[in-house]
């Protein structure tokens, strides 16, 4: 580990080619490689529900696990990097539908389905769900076919019954209900946690990590997924609609459990730096030369305020 490092810089760096291959491949140009002849009004929906908003952490958590098992960003980590963005996003926009959260505010401005309509919204998230798993099989060779196969795994499991969808089917069966702690932090493993562990292991099949780092890594990722969880929830109940970007306060008005109904404030802050302490020591144990990025990563991820 040699020379000073900047988060902040770094994350500007990377976000700029986040943003630009987003703005490339969620694209109303018809004649793009993946726009193909997509419908105008479908791909405008898709471009509001990516661009222009959100904190691209996942993104950049495969990012910098890119650098830190093989010390450059390679075109598959690029492409994995946009592909967890768009399943993010299409979670969102399906989840603030009337037939889910019913929420009018998301990452600033009005929802999707508000400003588009419920069927545009629905097939908006449908259609970014699939151009998740077109950016990770391009027809060239820059992604060797192995690779291919083992990030689409990773992400379909991340997304699927045993990982995001599964989490929110027991986050809407538990409204009204008493969880304890264990069921709390199973439910928040699969609807948030999932995803964002997801992103560090791609992240990490983009390079050649030993088994000693794709252990740590993975207990990286399920600690600072289960963190990034129990600051939404703090967050839900102190801050406002302006610096969330989205509406605060709707967990508690719709009787859903959290860590801070749970556990009250103090013991969710504490609870939330424990795990962040945890992500630290798994990275100190997983032999890579620098994990400085990812150590930001969960410093920001704890620290935000939106």
């Amino acid at each position: 580990m040699t020379g000073t490092f900047d988060l902040n810089d770094w994350c500007t760096q990377h976000l700029q080619r986040v943003e630009q291959a987003l703005d490339t491949w969620v694209s109303v140009d018809a004649s793009s490689d993946l726009a193909h002849a997509a419908p105008a009004d479908l791909m405008l929906a898709m471009r509001y529900a990516v661009l222009d908003g959100g904190k691209r952490l996942r993104p950049l958590l495969v990012l910098a696990a890119c650098e830190a098992v093989s010390g450059e960003v390679v075109e598959a980590a690029l492409r994995a990097a946009c592909a967890v963005e768009l399943i993010h996003a299409y979670s969102l926009v399906h989840d603030d539908m009337p037939c889910m959260d019913n929420d009018v505010l998301r990452r600033g401005k009005p929802t999707v389905h508000v400003q588009f309509g419920s069927a545009s919204a629905l097939l908006a998230g449908d259609a970014l769900q699939a151009l998740a798993f077109e950016l990770l099989t391009p027809d060239d060779a820059a992604v060797p076919a192995s690779r291919q196969a083992r990030l689409c795994r990773l992400l379909a499991r991340a997304a699927g019954c045993a990982g995001m969808a599964g989490g929110q089917a027991i986050d809407l069966a538990s409204v009204g209900r008493p969880l304890t702690e264990d069921q709390l932090r199973q439910m928040h493993q699969l609807k948030t946690g999932a995803l964002l562990q997801a992103s560090v292991m791609m992240g990490a099949a983009c390079g050649d990590a030993t088994a000693q780092a794709v252990k740590a890594l993975q207990a990286y990722g399920a600690a600072i997924g289960l963190a990034f969880q129990v600051v939404d929830d703090i967050l839900d109940v102190t801050a406002d609609s302006a610096t969330l970007g989205k509406t605060p306060g709707k967990d508690q008005a719709q009787h859903k459990p959290t860590y801070v109904s749970l556990m009250g404030l103090e013991r969710a802050h504490a609870y939330a730096q424990t795990l962040y302490q945890q992500a630290l020591a798994a990275l100190a144990s997983s032999g890579l030369a620098d994990t400085r990025a990812l150590q930001g990563l969960a410093s920001l991820m704890v620290q935000r305020s939106s």
